[in-house]
């Protein structure tokens, strides 16, 4: 009890700042028109409602958004799903849009855009900035992470995972000694290395910083200030402040038995697919179902899903699926599949291993296997997905592992053609 007290104090004077201006790139036509942390995610979620339910179920309740690239469908959603923090208790959840406050330029790296708003950030006078990344699906307490750099007099705390070497070179990669204070710190390297006594393995950044304040804004100012920088936390801040800073790496694994909890980088279709894919397994390793953990939302309200028709070849059913509300499978049959919120598939379709967006219309007669299908999208009756390779190449966008990805402007052309 007094632990969580003391825990309790720091995250009070804590300030969350959630970078969230990405292009999402790898993602291809998923971020056409919305950004990486606007994507759909798990049947109901956005992909930046999980670092935000992390931030307010650690009790961290002010807590700044940046956006940059097609920010629309994020700031509504925010402005939707997470308005009802109470500001006259000082807490809340503000989108800060990149303004070019510092001129002509856009934000310049991910210091920068700090750096940017930071008079914005001192009118809330917190003690410690937690800057986190709003792309990222896990679920995680910051308050213990916040107590181990205050116990240690740290003055930069970076969360880190393991991650096999050969997936690391996509990562920020750290070496520490044995007091996990960090030694190295190297974006995205050729040849990562590896954990001491684990060389399968190295140690990546999670994007999440924890920075005394004062501090935070003194290298901020620093970096802007200098020629010929990335203005960048992991290229720049992080290893430039390990020789004459106290920066430790928190690992991200559970107390008791220091297995790594769940962390995924969604940052390319596959590994996007593979994620949403893992919830519809019968004890998949994120429990969205975790009462004590709630996954905070905005969600359209609908009626629950229907399944009807129940004869030889027209039976609505869904195996080992998940299937959200307003969702209407009408003599078809799903199976392993993730359905969002007011999908319709007609009569005589099947659907397997796919993951379907809101609003999507699935005509009679359609067959879709290991799929994603983007939101609004119609698909024509008798429309085969995921069956002839080299046809879905023509008229689709295809994966390195073989995943397709659908989306309406997709289909809109095969009507035009």
């Amino acid at each position: 009890m007094e632990f969580r007290r003391y825990v309790s104090r720091i995250t009070r004077h804590t300030m969350a700042v959630v970078m969230a201006g990405g292009r999402g790139e790898r993602l291809k036509h998923l971020t056409d028109f919305r950004c990486k942390p606007a994507t759909p995610f798990g049947g109901k979620f956005r992909i930046i409602d999980f670092v935000l339910s992390n931030c307010v179920n650690s009790g961290i309740r002010r807590i700044s958004v940046m956006t940059q690239y097609k920010a629309h469908s994020l700031i509504q959603h925010i402005q939707r799903g997470w308005s009802y923090l109470r500001g006259e208790l000082g807490e809340f959840v503000e989108v800060i849009p990149a303004q070019q406050q510092m001129g002509e330029m856009w934000y310049r790296g991910t210091a920068d855009s700090l750096y940017q708003n930071l008079e914005i950030l001192k009118l809330h006078h917190p003690r410690h900035i937690l800057v986190l990344a709003g792309d990222h699906i896990y679920k995680m307490d910051y308050g213990p992470m916040l107590a181990k750099h205050v116990e240690k007099k740290a003055d930069i705390t970076v969360g880190v995972v393991e991650v096999p070497r050969e997936q690391a070179t996509a990562f920020g990669v750290m070496s520490v000694d044995t007091e996990y204070r960090i030694t190295k710190f190297s974006e995205k390297p050729r040849e990562p290395e590896g954990v001491p006594g684990r060389e399968q393995f190295a140690l990546g950044s999670m994007g999440i910083y924890v920075f005394k304040a004062n501090l935070l804004y003194r290298l901020l100012e620093e970096q802007a200030n200098r020629p010929g920088t990335s203005h960048d936390f992991g290229r720049n801040i992080i290893p430039e402040a390990l020789d004459r800073l106290k920066v430790y790496a928190y690992p991200f694994t559970d107390v008791h038995t220091r297995v790594q909890r769940y962390w995924r980088d969604v940052g390319t279709v596959d590994a996007f697919y593979d994620a949403n894919m893992e919830l519809v397994h019968v004890d998949p390793e994120l429990n969205i179902y975790d009462e004590k953990w709630p996954i905070w939302t905005y969600q359209r309200q609908y009626p629950p899903a229907k399944f009807v028709l129940d004869e030889q070849g027209r039976r609505g059913m869904a195996v080992n699926s998940m299937v959200s509300g307003g969702c209407i499978i009408s003599g078809a049959h799903v199976n392993q599949s993730l359905l969002f919120s007011n999908v319709r598939i007609d009569e005589r379709s099947y659907i397997e291993r796919a993951v379907v967006f809101p609003d999507v219309l699935i005509r009679p007669g359609c067959t879709i296997k290991r799929a994603i299908i983007d939101t609004g999208s119609v698909v024509p009756a008798g429309t085969r997905i995921g069956v002839d390779p080299a046809e879905d190449a023509r008229r689709f966008y295809i994966t390195e592992a073989g995943v397709t990805l659908v989306t309406r402007s997709m289909l809109s052309s095969l009507k035009r053609g």
